[in-house]
C-alpha cells in the first residue's frame, strides 16, 4: 500500500466530496493507495497548498490554476503540473449583500473588498469593476483567510470571492440575499478552479501511481453523481459543525454535481480554456509571455 498525501485548498467543501467518498468506499485501497487528506484547519492555514507541495509535505495539492503558474515562475522554480480539474465550470463569484445597493461591479469603486491575497485576485477584481464601467478603485483588506466569508456577513467588508455552491448555499439557507458577479459575464476568462496539482518530478518517478490515484479519484466523483444520498452521508462526517448546521448539502451537491463532468470529461482540462486565461494574464501584464510556452497541465494521466 502506497501512502499519498493530499492538501486541501480549504476546509472540506462540496468540491472535495469525491476524495472522501472514494476513500470511504475503499477505492483508493483497491488501487494500492492509502490516502491522507490534509485539512488547512489543522495548521490554521499557516501554509498554502502550493507551499506544502513545494516543501514536499504532500504529493498532491488542490488549488486554483494560478498556483501552477506561480510555482513555475518563482525564483526557485517548482515544476508544478495540473493533472485533474475538479470542476468543468467556474462556480466561484464575487458577491455583495443585496441590501448594500452594490448591484453591479462598477459600484464597488471606493468600497471594501476582502481579499485572500491570491496571485492575481486583486487585479482580477479591479478589472471586473473596470469592465463594468468603473475605475477599479476599491479598498482592499486582508482578513484571516478562514474568516473572510464572515467579513461580509458581519459588515466588515463590502465584497469578497466565494464558491456559490458552498457559501452561496449557506447564504440562501440563512435567508441572506446576495448580488453575484461571475467573471465570465464581465469578459474575464478565468481558468480552472480548483485543480489537483503535483510536481513533474513526482510524475516522472511515480507515473503509474499517479494514474491509479486519479483513476480512483474519478470513480469517487462519478459515484457521487449517481449516488448523491450515500455520498452526502459519507461526506458530512468530515465537515465542521458550522457547515453542517448552515449548509444544505443536498442543494450544494445538486448545484455542483453536473460540473464534475462525465465518464469522458471528468478531470479533463482543455487547451483552449487554459490558453484563454494565460493570454488574458499576458495582455494585462500580470505575467511574461513565457507562460504561453510552458507546459502547465496534462491530461495524460487520465484514461
Amino acid at each position: 500500500m502506497k501512502l499519498i498525501r493530499l492538501a486541501l485548498d480549504w476546509t472540506p467543501n462540496m468540491n472535495h466530496i469525491g476524495f472522501y467518498v472514494a476513500k470511504y468506499l475503499g477505492i483508493y485501497e483497491q488501487y494500492g493507495i492509502q490516502l491522507e487528506i490534509l485539512n488547512p484547519l489543522d495548521d490554521n492555514y499557516s501554509l498554502t497548498p502550493g507551499k506544502k507541495l513545494e516543501t514536499n509535505l504532500v504529493d498532491f495539492a488542490i488549488a486554483p490554476f494560478e498556483t501552477v503558474i506561480s510555482l513555475n515562475n518563482k525564483k526557485n522554480k517548482v515544476d508544478a503540473m495540473a493533472v485533474f480539474a475538479i470542476l468543468q465550470e467556474d462556480l466561484s463569484c464575487i458577491v455583495t449583500l443585496a441590501d448594500s445597493e452594490i448591484d453591479h461591479p462598477k459600484n464597488l469603486d471606493q468600497k471594501s473588498y476582502a481579499s485572500y491575497k491570491a496571485r492575481y485576485e486583486d487585479h482580477i477584481v479591479r478589472q471586473l469593476i473596470v469592465n463594468d464601467g468603473g475605475f477599479g478603485t476599491m479598498n482592499i483588506v486582508y482578513p484571516e483567510k478562514l474568516g473572510i466569508w464572515n467579513t461580509i456577513l458581519e459588515g466588515k467588508a463590502d465584497a469578497t470571492w466565494i464558491f456559490d455552491n458552498w457559501e452561496g448555499v449557506e447564504a440562501t439557507q440563512k435567508g441572506i440575499k446576495l448580488n453575484r458577479f461571475f467573471l465570465k459575464d464581465f469578459g474575464i476568462p478565468y481558468g480552472y478552479s480548483p485543480v489537483v496539482l503535483t510536481k513533474q518530478q513526482f510524475i516522472n518517478t511515480n507515473e503509474e501511481l499517479c494514474i491509479r490515484f486519479l483513476k480512483a479519484t474519478r470513480k469517487g466523483y462519478l459515484f457521487t453523481q449517481k449516488n448523491p444520498t450515500e455520498a452526502i452521508s459519507v461526506f458530512k462526517q468530515h465537515l465542521t459543525a458550522d457547515d453542517l448546521a448552515n449548509i444544505d448539502l443536498s442543494q450544494s451537491l445538486e448545484m455542483t454535481s453536473p460540473y464534475f463532468g462525465n465518464e469522458d470529461t471528468c478531470g479533463i482540462m482543455t487547451v483552449e480554456r487554459i490558453n484563454a486565461f494565460l493570454n488574458w494574464l499576458v495582455v494585462h501584464k500580470l505575467e511574461n509571455e513565457r507562460i504561453l510556452r510552458q507546459q502547465l497541465f496534462t491530461n495524460d494521466l487520465l484514461d
